[in-house]
């Protein structure tokens, strides 16, 4: 999408969720965060004079209540929540591919091989790399925290070198 709405909606959202956890002390529930700027993108939806913002987002979070949870939101601020899911180019052939081998008890580790097959099946691109990926993850530790990683390309390459689907990056000087 449009990288300057992005960056509205995403310090739209942080003010929302330092908001709620400045008036109830806790963390804003994940289904609520996604709805309130999802009425904020369906408003400008509505009115003249007004353009819509140009941006899909994949949210992933974490509450208590409703545990890990992903969803979908396209810029009219319609949204879903999914068990797996994708934007962008070729995004048709990937979550056809996702239906095709998501399973309710995947492993991160198989989740994380699933996603890299899938974006190499859907990437127009010959090699994938880091170069052409960005790779994230979220997670509880033992602690019950939440853990995200945003992989390094060093890590992304050794991912995608462990499922034999690229090469390492080559270095232009």
């Amino acid at each position: 999408g449009i990288t300057a709405d992005a960056n509205i909606l995403i310090s739209y959202a942080r003010q929302a969720a330092q908001q709620y956890l400045l008036t109830y002390n806790e963390d804003i529930p994940v289904e609520q965060l996604v709805q309130r700027l999802c009425d904020l993108k369906q408003g400008y939806t509505q009115y003249g004079g007004l353009r819509p913002f140009g941006v899909s987002f994949i949210y992933a979070g974490y509450d208590s209540h409703y545990g890990l949870q992903l969803y979908h939101s396209d810029p009219s601020g319609n949204y879903g929540g999914w068990k797996a899911t994708c934007i962008g180019a070729n995004n048709a052939t990937a979550q056809s591919l996702l239906k095709q081998d998501y399973k309710d008890d995947i492993t991160l580790k198989e989740a994380k091989e699933m996603v890299a097959k899938v974006l190499s099946k859907t990437m127009d691109s010959t090699t994938l790399s880091s170069e052409k990926l960005e790779f994230a993850t979220i997670s509880l530790n033992e602690e019950g925290k939440v853990v995200y990683h945003l992989y390094k390309p060093d890590e992304i390459d050794a991912l995608l070198k462990e499922y034999n689907l690229g090469g390492q990056a080559t270095e232009e000087k």
